[in-house]
Order: structure tokens, then sequence, then C-alpha cells
């Protein structure tokens, strides 16, 4: 009789196994970075006072000049209404002294009064027009301060934040609230020192957004900016992407990834070489939540779940930025295999 499999050989699961591949030509750097806005704006008043009234909330459109928020000017409006009255007062005394003024000079004219008489209605006349531009100007001061009571929008754009509510106390200096202008996004990663050297211009680059979807996941910058100053505690330098037709969903303080060229062996010489790029199948890792791992087989013949790092899609291969070695043995079909333990 034919003898039966045993049953763990039943058991057992077969999978196919391939090499992680290695290669030195086109390398990159993946760098994480963040979005941020070119024109961005925190708006906070001159003056001290109550937050009386916010017109918007975050989130909401802005158009440059739209009133955004109020701050109790009562006290200033009292003050710039009597430095209105006190301008017609000192108007009516301008008035009589200029009338006062001609009535002496005709009475000079007819040898009726003495030079001493008309020089002192000259003198009151200067000191009242004097006393009238004094309080015009002061009028005028206070009319520019009960502006400060007033927060409008610098730009067209969008309310980031709103770090203040109607009754709380306001300061100089302490935001209200803070805006931007959406049509000018950058992108800000940090490059190491050591890398800057060899990054090539790609006028193929993307930059991915792993939060959105699909259509919008991957967008081209407009162009790349690098910095001429180094951060000395980390020894990075920052290299910014201008963003141009951006999307909606593509908001500061968005996360984003960059996967910057680097000169090849061949361009760059032996010696400043960057290391070799690991691949493997795209069926062969798989993803829990935030965890990238793929079955790595062990001497033992064993597959075992291992994390990785993931890199850049390159056609129906994946980027393997850490966790592999070049020539170790994956499992070609993770979720297969996960599936089927």
């Amino acid at each position: 009789d034919e003898a039966k499999p045993s049953s763990a050989q039943q058991n057992q699961k077969t999978y196919t196994t391939v090499p992680v591949r290695s290669s030195s030509e086109g390398n990159r750097l993946t760098v994480d970075g963040v979005v941020e806005a070119v024109k961005t704006a925190e708006i906070a008043p001159q003056v001290a006072g109550l937050v009386q009234q916010i017109l918007v909330q975050a989130g909401d459109p802005i158009k440059q000049g739209q009133v955004l928020a109020r701050i109790d000017a009562r006290a200033v409006q009292q003050e710039l209404a009597a430095s209105r009255a006190n301008i017609e007062a000192v108007k009516a005394n301008l008035l009589l002294a200029e009338k006062d003024y001609e009535r002496q000079k005709a009475l000079f004219d007819k040898n009726y009064i003495s030079q001493a008489q008309l020089d002192r209605a000259a003198a009151v006349l200067k000191s009242t027009t004097a006393q009238a531009q004094a309080q015009i100007a002061q009028a005028s001061a206070v009319q520019t301060q009960s502006s400060f009571y007033t927060l409008n929008a610098p730009f067209d754009g969008y309310v980031a934040a709103m770090p203040s509510a109607p009754g709380q106390m306001a300061m100089p200096g302490k935001p209200v609230m803070t805006v931007y202008d959406p049509r000018q996004l950058r992108v800000i990663v940090n490059v190491p020192q050591a890398r800057l050297a060899m990054l090539k211009n790609d006028p193929e680059l993307k930059i991915e957004f792993p939060s959105l979807p699909g259509a919008e996941r991957f967008l081209k910058p407009k162009a790349m900016t690098v910095l001429p100053v180094s951060d000395a505690t980390s020894h990075t330098v920052q290299v910014r992407f201008d963003l141009s037709n951006a999307p909606k969903a593509i908001v500061p303080g968005l996360f984003a990834r960059v996967n910057l060229e680097l000169m090849t062996k061949t361009e760059q010489g032996a010696q400043s070489a960057s290391p070799a790029r690991l691949f493997v199948p795209r069926t062969a890792v798989m993803r829990r939540a935030e965890v990238f791992a793929v079955y790595v087989v062990n001497a033992q013949g064993k597959a075992v779940l291992r994390q990785v790092k993931p890199g850049p899609v390159q056609g129906a291969e994946q980027e393997i930025l850490s966790g592999l070695s070049a020539g170790e043995a994956v499992v070609r079909d993770a979720l297969s295999l996960f599936a089927a333990q």
C-alpha cells in the first residue's frame, strides 16, 4: 500500500522565494519632510483689549481687507469723540482770531491803533493756528489708533488656527489667529551634509504624500532650492521644494516623503559612491497598520516575519531602505502565506 503523508506534512505550507535584488545604479535618498505655507501670517493686535468679536473660524476662506476680529474699542472711541470736539472748539477760536486780526489790521491801516496792538493780534492768530494744528494731529493719531482695534486679512487665503476666542484678553504681539495663502506652498526636508554634494537635479522627481489617496499622492515640484546654510547641531542642510497647482488636500503641516536621486558609482567615483539599493517584489511586502514586513527564509528553511522600512515603488518591485540584506531569500507572496498560517 502507498504510504499516507503525515499530519505535519499535510500542514506544511509551500511558498515561492526570491532573493533580495541589489542595484548600484540610480541611488536614491529618501527623506521625510513637511508642507508649509510660503505666505503665512499671525494676526496679532497692536493694542491691548478684550476680544469682542471673531468673525471667522478655522478653515474659513478669507479675502484681503476682510474684517476678521474686533477688539473692544469703546475707550478709544470716546477719546476720538473728545478729540473731534476739541477740533471744533479750536476751529471756532481760530475763526475768531482771524476775524479779530483782520479788524485790527484795518484799524492799523487807518492809524487808529498802534503797532503793538496789531502784533498782539497776529500773535494770538499764530497761537490759535498752532493749537488747531496740534488738535488735528492728535485727532488723526487717535483715529489711526482706533483702526488697531479692527483686525483685517492681509491677503487672500484661509484661516489655519484660532488660538483666541471672544471674551479673552488680547495683548500686543499675541496671535489671535493664523492665516495662510494656499496658492504658495512648499515642502521642507533636511538633507545630511555628506549627501548634499551627491544630489542630482532630477526632472522627474515627484513628492509623495502617503496619507492622500492615489490620485493626489504624488506631485511634481515646481523648483528645488538648497539653502546656503547648514545646521550646526544636526549637520543637515534644508532643501525646499516649491509646489504649484497643489490640490486642496495638500495643506500646511502635511507629512511628505521625497526620494532624492543621488549620483551613481560611475558619476561620483568608487570612494564616494552611495550604497547599493535593495529591491523585492511588491507582493513580498505586507502592511499591517503602520508596519511593513516581509517573510525571510532563515537557515533552517523557516519563513520568519521581519519588519522593514519601504522606499519608493518601481514597477513590480518595492525598494527596501532597511531591514534586509542583499541575497536573502524572501517569500514572493507574503499575504497568501500570512492567510494560510
